[in-house]
């Protein structure tokens, strides 16, 4: 356009008539072309109809200064289409700060990362989400997003986000779904798998288990297989693992229930060996019935402290006992340290197993545990014990 000798391009008057008289149709057909005046967009930036306003803020060509006024609108709706449209230009807004309009269009995207409606900063992570030249700062911001689908999509999918800022993702969660979209991401290092064994909850380690390609230390998963004992939710997903060690897969087969056992015979990556062997325990299961039966030794009920077996060590207690399990249920919910000691040594157990029976079992806090005395003798007296047996038995 000529500004000094006042002339327009051809179709300018008839563009500035629709602007001003058009119904809200023609309107918006205006503001979506792209070789509509920069001026009579940024009219169009106020006008009434909210289809109009979005379309100015879809449009590549609306100045910055229009950008600026619809990073402001009240309808979620525009600000959703504004934010597409910088996200989509934000590499070139970020490396040409210096540019006064670049700038402004770089200052907008970041008003609108900070909106308060939940689906404009969305609708700016989906853009940007596996965008390999991104702005890195959006990206971490968006990350820390305490709504999922804001910051999953970008966790999980993109490229800048390295190992040290996944770390923090997980050691400082904005909130705990954060680890669990950490835990979905493709191709975790064993480091970031370590962390969130480490401080997840057991949901957001059966996410983590179900991914395939997460990268889990061999040391990790004897941990994990040996809690899988009571946390049943973690044995098919362990039994599907990729790449399972002869000496995993023999751990698995001691502990999973029968149906997964029978899926681990039946996988075709194991060694031969080890292939026989758990046939072979599938065969003894459906032969006997299902597991030995509980001796109640004291070295059983370790082994499932161990593996914060509580159930078994429950059970382990009613067996050597010889009492209802309900007397040892009783014991566990009200938290009594001492029934628990009463009943570790009415099973012949030592001192010792009585603390784990305290903390493991009981879950008693380890000011709130009662400690061997001196030569490792019992805390209460026989008197004392009998009374707490006769109380668990009496309700």
């Amino acid at each position: 356009m000529n500004t000094m000798s006042g002339r327009h391009p051809p179709g300018y008057e008839q563009a500035r008539l629709v602007a001003f008289q058009g119904d809200d149709a023609a309107r918006a057909a205006l503001a979506a072309e792209a070789a509509t005046a920069p001026e009579i967009l940024y009219f169009l930036a106020g006008d009434q109809a909210a289809e109009v306003r979005q379309a100015v803020a879809a449009n590549g060509g609306t100045p910055a200064l229009a950008d600026q006024k619809l990073s402001l609108d009240a309808q979620p709706e525009v600000r959703v289409m504004l934010g597409r449209k910088l996200a989509a230009m934000a590499p070139g807004l970020s490396q040409h700060e210096q540019d006064r309009l670049r700038k402004l269009g770089w200052d907008t995207l970041c008003t609108l990362v900070e909106d308060t409606a939940v689906q404009v900063r969305a609708a700016i992570a989906d853009s940007l989400k596996e965008m390999p030249d991104a702005p890195r700062a959006l990206i971490l911001r968006l990350a820390r997003d305490a709504e999922m689908s804001v910051a999953e999509p970008v966790i999980r999918l993109s490229p800048l986000l390295d190992d040290e800022d996944l770390l923090a993702l997980v050691t400082l969660p904005p909130v705990p779904a954060t680890v669990v979209a950490v835990a979905r991401r493709p191709c975790l290092s064993e480091a970031l798998s370590d962390a969130i064994v480490a401080t997840a909850d057991a949901g957001t380690v059966a996410v983590l288990l179900d991914n395939p390609s997460a990268s889990i230390r061999e040391a990790t998963l004897d941990a994990l297989i040996a809690n899988a004992a009571t946390q049943t939710s973690w044995q098919e997903k362990l039994v599907h693992r990729p790449s399972l060690s002869a000496r995993c897969a023999r751990a698995l087969g001691e502990i999973v229930a029968d149906q997964f056992l029978a899926l681990l015979a039946g996988r075709e990556d194991l060694e031969a060996e080890v292939t026989e062997t758990l046939r072979a325990k599938v065969a003894d299961r459906l032969a006997g019935g299902g597991e030995p039966a509980l001796a109640g030794t004291e070295a059983e009920f370790r082994a499932a402290s161990e593996r914060g077996d509580r159930p078994g060590m429950a059970k382990l207690l009613a067996v050597a006992t010889q009492m209802e399990e309900a007397a040892v249920a009783r014991a566990v919910t009200l938290r009594s340290a001492r029934a628990l000691v009463a009943l570790c040594w009415h099973a012949a157990y030592s001192p010792a197993a009585a603390v784990l029976a305290q903390s493991v079992l009981g879950q008693l806090a380890p000011d709130a545990c009662l400690y061997p005395g001196p030569g490792e003798s019992w805390p209460l007296a026989p008197d004392e014990m009998n009374w707490q047996l006769e109380l668990l038995t009496s309700v």
